[in-house]
């Protein structure tokens, strides 16, 4: 269930792994959940409540993948 200090999600875990990537992951607490992590080579993913993703590479490449499946990608 979400909290009461934010209002919106409650958190299942966050932290930085043994690379020193951080990463994050939210219970919206109707079923859906979010993630995302970012890396120290500037690359980033996010997993949204809707279902889309989107992921930016360290060379400027992103990936936006909408909830019914969609992809769109973008280079610099």
């Amino acid at each position: 269930m979400p909290n009461s200090s934010n209002g919106d999600y409650s958190y299942n875990s966050s932290g930085t792994n043994s690379q020193g990537n951080h990463y994050c992951s939210r219970d919206y607490g109707n079923g859906s959940n979010s993630y995302h992590h970012s890396n120290q080579d500037g690359s980033y993913y996010y997993r949204n409540p809707n279902g889309s993703t989107y992921h930016s590479s360290s060379g400027g490449q992103s990936t936006y993948t909408s909830p019914n499946g969609n992809t769109y990608s973008k280079s610099k």
